[in-house]
């Protein structure tokens, strides 16, 4: 996200904008994006929450690779050489440093060292978005951690973003904030991402599921897919490692892949232990507080919390499985994913 800083905003999420003031499909369901909701805010994941055992993964690799650099250094200074081949193994000795040393730098502060979790707080009464982005060092007392706040206006720019990856194209909502000039200033994303056009039903029922809430509150809103933990505990760490190849992957699947899943798991577990959760300032704070009497305060005691208890819960009937609602002003089709491919290709011509 951070090359669109300092640019336009992409033409494509300018024409997939998500507006905040009517509906974008006929069903309201939330999709894995909720830590906790009641009658004041709700606060949601982010994309790489779900996918960080890849990125520290990718990071740990990195910095192994840094290794090569010394062992080249050593094999080459074994036997006296001349001094200009002497320069070029010096130089090749550096190269691996530099390029692995700078992946690790760029990507792994935040992993490590950082923050467990970065919730995005959706607050009703101040209309804002209040999203937790780095840990903060030295902060001083009430300060917190470092937030960047989006109004919920309908002059605020959400919208669909598409990308292009090796696993194919994927989908995420997006917020960008930009200058006077147009140009990007901050930008972050919300909930979770989608694999292919066949997923955005799944997306704009997503959003119908935000705004739905900060339009009416909880009442009436279905119970979101899961409550994601807060306090992830080693089975939860492994389940978001497994259910990262699927989560309806084959037994087979599961089977070859284990290695890997064992491994995500671990260093899961690592980049966790070196974090802490984060820390909302004291301002947002005194705004957030919950009143005992909220019928609508989740998750609460015998609520299942996170991927484990939740699955268990459902299976004994305990909690809904598949949780949804027809949205109430929706006048255009009824079937979603017709509707999400013809929004895909007119998203301002198909929206009621």
């Amino acid at each position: 996200m951070k090359k669109c800083v300092g640019k336009p905003v992409p033409e494509w999420d300018l024409a997939h904008r998500l507006p905040i003031n009517r509906s974008v499909g006929p069903v309201v369901q939330d999709f894995g994006s909720t830590f906790s909701i009641n009658s004041a805010f709700m606060d949601v994941i982010e994309p790489s929450f779900l996918e960080k055992q890849w990125f520290v993964t990718g990071v740990a690799l990195a910095f192994l690779c840094i290794g090569i650099g010394p062992y080249i250094y050593f094999m080459t200074h074994a036997d006296p050489a001349p001094a200009f081949w002497m320069f070029v193994f010096n130089c090749t000795a550096v190269l691996p440093i530099a390029i692995f040393g700078t992946i690790v730098w760029k990507f792994g502060r935040g992993l490590f060292f950082g923050l467990r979790y970065r919730p995005i707080r959706f607050h009703r009464e101040t209309h804002r978005l209040y999203a937790i982005r780095a840990r903060r060092f030295f902060a001083k007392p009430g300060e917190g951690d470092v937030i960047w706040e989006a109004p919920w206006t309908e002059d605020s720019i959400f919208c669909l973003h598409r990308e292009s990856t090796s696993f194919g194209t994927i989908f995420h909502i997006r917020h960008y904030a930009v200058d006077d000039h147009g140009n990007v200033t901050q930008v972050f994303s919300i909930g979770r991402e989608w694999t292919g056009n066949r997923q955005v039903e799944m997306a704009l029922a997503q959003w119908n599921y935000l705004c739905t809430y900060m339009k009416d509150g909880p009442n009436g809103l279905p119970k979101p897919m899961l409550f994601h933990t807060q306090n992830e505990t080693l089975r939860e760490s492994y389940l978001f490692s497994m259910y990262s190849f699927g989560m309806r992957a084959p037994v087979v699947i599961r089977l070859l892949t284990m290695p890997l899943i064992l491994l995500f798991t671990v260093m899961r577990v690592f980049a966790n232990a070196t974090c802490r959760n984060p820390v909302w300032p004291a301002a947002i704070e005194r705004i957030s507080v919950i009143a005992p009497d909220d019928h609508y305060a989740e998750p609460r005691p015998g609520t299942p919390v996170g991927w484990g208890d939740t699955v268990l819960a459902q299976q004994r009937g305990e909690y809904p499985d598949d949780p949804k609602t027809t949205d109430k002003g929706w006048t255009g089709a009824s079937d979603g994913r017709l509707h999400a491919a013809t929004w895909l290709d007119n998203p301002t011509g198909h929206t009621s």
